[in-house]
């Protein structure tokens, strides 16, 4: 026994010093050799092609001079960066997510959802000056190779990418991803910040600002966590930025201290930031259709569906899925093709001929459509494809058990059968929110803000938020205030 674990352990050495001579590069950081599995070309190559489906999966944001903008100032930051011969893409996704992140190659990405929640053009750099760090360090590369030698199957997407962690909760995501969606572990985020930090001051920034980013990133979690209790669901969990940071972290001031003091003065610029977020669209973006009240418009689509009252509802880029309060019942919406044959035609297709006993077409508010109960992986399925115009779409009711179906059932039928054209009335509802930027008046209050706000109940405490006052204080008189319309 001890005789085969010493020829086990030649063997292993023999393999890891072959990987470590094939695989040793020098870090454009530190300069110290790394264990990578790639060369530059192909770190960019795996870049460009894994944009393209970034993407897809998010859309980009519609707003050419916001996409300036926030290249403009990602390339500035990147210019007095470790890399600075690589050639940097910044993108701001069409994501209410409050988050940023990078592919290898420099490929970054920031949502429209966070820059509702910065003030200034300095902590627009502080994000995207950490995520330029992890590219310099060429952290995702390492974690690619990493991920290469222990033959985890698991795509760079999944590895990378935040959106189908938090977007609609599929088991799609592999052990490894799912732990590097919450940043690259603390030595690599601290090295991120580190060098943020050193190229914010570099620009001109100031480097302290990546300090108020945390601050504002951690209020949002204290947020969330506070309405995901009063909702019974889990607070929602953030890559990247600042994830594995604790409030007053005495390191993470060390380090954004050691970068000095910025070159040539420290630029803010937040009139310049706020003129150009002026007028975002704030939550759901109308590419992918609005919630409002418990139900869901789609002006594009020219459709509209009403989920049961108090479930939880998340709209995706390409699907909208509601759970009840138990979360052993969930509802989902997708778009299910071109509406070409028959309903009944279509739902076989997709469903690939598992169809139950009892499939009947028939139709929905006038829609032709086509109904079945099924099995689907195990679990108790109610399932109907409807018609409207040249679309097709899906709705599909699954319950962990029969009989979280059979209490469900009401509720998934009445769902179904809410799909609809969209009314005039509804198109109006469907208007998306969109942040403001006004002058403050005079003894100005967020209770005042707050009433007949579009936020609802929690209205106070988003615009706390999104102004950098929270959990409480009021606006100044004549300051620029964000609100929501």
């Amino acid at each position: 026994m001890l005789l085969m674990k010493s020829i086990a352990g030649a063997v292993l050495g023999a393999v890891l010093l072959t990987l470590l001579l094939a695989g040793c590069a020098q870090n454009p950081v530190s300069g110290n050799p790394n264990f990578v599995t790639m060369s530059e070309s192909k770190e960019v190559e795996i870049g460009r092609e894994e944009d393209v489906k970034v993407r897809q999966q998010y859309g980009v944001y519609d707003n050419k001079a916001l996409q300036r903008y926030v290249d403009d100032v990602g390339q500035r930051l990147a210019r007095v960066s470790h890399r600075p011969n690589l050639q940097y893409h910044f993108t701001v996704v069409d994501s209410p997510e409050i988050n940023a992140f990078a592919l290898p190659g420099g490929y970054v990405y920031i949502t429209r959802g966070i820059l509702a929640y910065l003030n200034s053009e300095a902590e627009l750099a502080g994000v995207l000056g950490h995520e330029i760090g992890h590219v310099t360090a060429r952290h995702s590369v390492q974690q690619l190779s990493a991920a290469t030698a222990a033959n985890v199957g698991a795509t760079v997407l999944q590895i990378f990418v935040p959106a189908l962690q938090n977007s609609l909760g599929n088991n799609v995501m592999g052990l490894l991803g799912n732990a590097l969606l919450s940043g690259y572990g603390r030595d690599h985020e601290l090295e991120a910040d580190r060098l943020g930090a050193q190229y914010l001051a570099r620009s001109g920034y100031d480097p302290q600002a990546m300090l108020k980013v945390l601050g504002v990133l951690k209020n949002q979690e204290l947020f969330d966590a506070e309405v995901a209790k009063s909702e019974g669901r889990k607070p929602r969990s953030y890559h990247g930025v600042f994830a594995s940071h604790p409030d007053a972290d005495t390191r993470l001031q060390q380090v954004v201290g050691e970068a000095g003091p910025a070159s040539g003065g420290a630029r803010t610029n937040q009139d310049d930031y706020l003129r150009t977020i002026d007028y975002l669209v704030f939550a759901d973006s109308p590419a992918q259709g609005v919630i409002r009240n418990g139900s869901f418009y789609h002006v594009d689509f020219g459709m509209a569906l009403t989920f049961p009252r108090d479930w939880r509802i998340q709209n995706g880029a390409d699907r909208v899925v509601a759970r009840n309060s138990a979360d052993d019942v969930l509802i989902d919406l997708r778009g299910a093709g071109p509406a070409q044959g028959t309903p009944l035609e279509v739902m076989r297709k997709v469903l690939r001929g598992n169809l139950g006993p009892e499939s009947v077409q028939q139709s929905i508010n006038g829609l032709q459509a086509a109904i079945t109960t099924t099995t689907l992986q195990g679990l108790p399925t109610r399932v109907a494809v409807v018609f409207l115009g040249k679309s097709a779409f899906i709705i599909g009711g699954q319950a962990k058990t029969a009989q979280a179906m059979q209490r469900a059932l009401t509720e998934i039928n009445a769902t179904i059968y809410s799909f609809r054209s969209i009314g005039e009335a509804e198109r109006r509802l469907a208007r998306p929110l969109t942040l403001r930027i006004i002058n403050a008046p005079p003894d100005a209050r967020f209770a005042e803000l707050a009433r007949g706000s579009p936020l609802g109940k929690n209205a106070q405490s988003y615009l706390r938020l999104i102004n950098g006052i929270y959990p409480t204080g009021e606006p100044g008189a004549g300051q620029p205030l964000k609100v929501i319309e």
